[in-house]
């Protein structure tokens, strides 16, 4: 018996860009070449048309149509990329044309999310996003679509498949809905949870792939995984991280943001970008290397005001300096650091500290013996650094925020 092992090739994908003028086409393309092989796909080229409207027919206009049509049949393409999101009119006037399948940036984007996601929590949001994404978009196929026959209860036009699709997928949206909503609940509990002990909280935003995971694991070991791919990772990470005076933060990685992410998608993510919403501290990393990382820092803030979080304090982290020359000045409050190569990463700790909501003092206290129990409280809401029994009684030192040291100050020593 022999056996033959099937070569399985990378899907053939030519990029579509058309240019009105409302964004910058060329990075955008640029863009979408990188999301394409996240993908998985192999971008073989690119066509750009300019036009002052999109066409509402066929998006790019018969004309561009026929040319799209013949470079596909000449190149063997599978696949028709669209940098930009499709009615469904257009999808089925581009495939009957081409005879190629056609999807737009928004389903790459949800391929992608699709592909990542590992958590409960991520698989319910990815499913939602691509449901509500594909509803408008059921078409029909006319007179095929309808359940007619002979018989008793067969007669009439019936339910047309396109009508019970329709019926399945609210009812799978709804239950989605409720699932996200208990794992939420969850995450609200944590949060909760988190404030009444005291936990501060420091949130990495930023764009995607400019080393948000890669900082993460620099900072705490997480073991995150760190690819130079677009949304190698799209479920957040939590993970300790002990700051140089002593005090623990959270540290919480979320999911990268892209240019024109689509508003349902950020929607979708919500929950999980409120993490950096309800964060007491936010670093918005950004590639440094990059020749837009001033706009990959604005479309991020752009997000923190859109989910109300700019009365937080923002630190912009200057990613990757170690691939350029130029120090991007002019930011105010930047850290430079390379998170792989661990160059600024005392900067950023420091800049950190310095954001802390809760000012902290390093004080001595001799606590008397009957007073040991606050000791022991201690032990557990504060940052000890030494303790010593002596003839007088206990002598500690231990960083305090305000309200403790208040509480505390009759027992300062030094």
């Amino acid at each position: 018996m022999e056996l033959t092992v099937t070569e399985q090739k990378p899907t053939r994908a030519l990029l579509v860009e058309v240019d009105t003028g409302e964004y910058d086409a060329e990075a955008s393309l640029a863009e979408l070449f990188e999301l394409a092989e996240s993908a998985g796909a192999e971008p073989v080229a690119s066509i750009s048309q300019k036009l002052q409207h999109v066409d509402a027919a066929t998006c790019v206009g018969s004309g561009k149509l026929e040319e799209i049509k013949e470079y596909c049949e000449a190149e063997e393409i599978d696949l028709i990329i669209f940098d930009l999101e499709l009615s469904p009119v257009q999808i089925r006037n581009i495939e009957k044309e081409t005879d190629v399948r056609a999807i737009d940036r928004t389903m790459l984007i949800l391929d992608i999310f699709a592909l990542r996601a590992k958590s409960r929590e991520g698989k319910l949001q990815v499913e939602l996003a691509q449901l509500k994404y594909m509803m408008p978009r059921l078409t029909g196929k006319g007179v095929e679509m309808s359940r007619l026959g002979g018989g008793i209860g067969t007669r009439g036009p019936g339910e047309t498949k396109l009508e019970t699709d329709r019926r399945h997928i609210k009812r799978r949206m709804e239950t989605l809905k409720e699932q996200l909503a208990d794992v939420e609940a969850h995450r609200h509990q944590l949060r909760s949870r988190r404030a009444k002990d005291g936990v501060i909280t420091v949130a990495i935003v930023g764009y995607t792939n400019a080393g948000k995971s890669t900082l993460m694991n620099t900072l705490t070991d997480a073991g995150v995984l760190s690819e130079d791919k677009l949304f190698a990772t799209l479920d957040p990470t939590s993970r300790a991280l002990k700051l140089p005076n002593g005090v623990s933060v959270m540290l919480i990685d979320t999911v990268g943001l892209v240019r024109r992410l689509p508003h349902h998608l950020v929607e979708a993510f919500k929950s999980t970008l409120e993490e950096a919403a309800q964060a007491d501290i936010i670093l918005n990393v950004c590639d440094a290397s990059s020749e837009e990382s001033r706009l990959h820092l604005e479309v991020t803030r752009d997000l923190l005001a859109s989910l109300s979080s700019l009365d937080k304090p923002i630190i912009p982290v200057l990613n990757k300096c170690d691939l350029i020359h130029d120090n991007m000045t002019g930011i105010s409050g930047a850290v430079h650091i390379s998170a792989k190569y661990g160059t600024g990463i005392d900067d950023l700790l420091k800049a950190i500290e310095d954001n802390l909501p809760k000012k902290l003092k390093r004080v001595k206290l001799l606590l008397p013996f009957d007073k040991a129990g606050i000791a022991a409280k201690l032990r557990q809401s504060a940052v000890l650094h030494a303790e010593e029994y002596t003839a007088d009684g206990l002598e500690i030192e231990v960083t305090l925020d305000e309200i403790q040291y208040a509480r505390l100050r009759e027992f300062v020593i030094d």
